[in-house]
């Protein structure tokens, strides 16, 4: 049974009628947040990933199909898809953060270095540019083979095609057989 008031919410959206997301929020954002407080479990994020639920939901209002979902359902799986979201972007950019004060690295002593790791910059230095792009890109930045698709403008396959070249290339020069 769909009430009134979410009748013409639904019909304000379908409309592009703004007026249905001050509506949204008065009914639902309560509810919401507390959904977004329960993945983040941090109040800033859960305010940021409120305010782009309702980006969202107003972005794709007019996608909204009554027959598939209640309005609730369809919102609800906005806000939860954005907070899971948000808590994946914040755990990568601290994960990536480095701290030098914390560091619990075990120290190697230097003569157990493998003295041809030491010049794996010249080396890779040494290789056709299109291929120092991506590996510097992904194992001297730290960037995943999808962020280096989007950060060099390069199809993901090709990514993947010049770090396997790239590779085999360095192979030869630390294993020449």
């Amino acid at each position: 049974m769909v009430s009134k008031l979410e009748q013409h919410i639904v019909s304000l959206l379908q409309e592009g009628d703004r007026r249905a997301i001050p509506l949204i929020y008065e009914n639902y954002s309560n509810t919401l947040y507390g959904v977004i407080l329960k993945v983040t479990i941090n109040e800033a994020l859960a305010e940021d990933a409120l305010q782009e639920t309702f980006i969202k939901i107003w972005r794709y209002s007019k996608k909204y199909d009554p027959s598939k979902a209640k309005l609730f359902t369809w919102i609800y799986r906005i806000a939860r898809n954005t907070a899971i979201d948000k808590l994946r972007s914040h755990n990568l950019k601290f994960e990536k953060e480095v701290q030098i004060s914390d560091s619990n690295v075990y120290k190697l002593p230097t003569m157990s270095l493998n003295q041809d790791a030491i010049d794996l910059k010249k080396h890779v230095a040494t290789l056709d540019s299109k291929y120092q792009i991506v590996l510097k890109a992904l194992f001297f930045e730290g960037m995943t083979q999808q962020e280096a698709s989007d950060e060099l403008d390069i199809p993901l396959g090709t990514v993947k095609s010049r770090l396997k070249i790239g590779l085999r290339e360095l192979k030869k020069i630390y294993d020449p057989q």
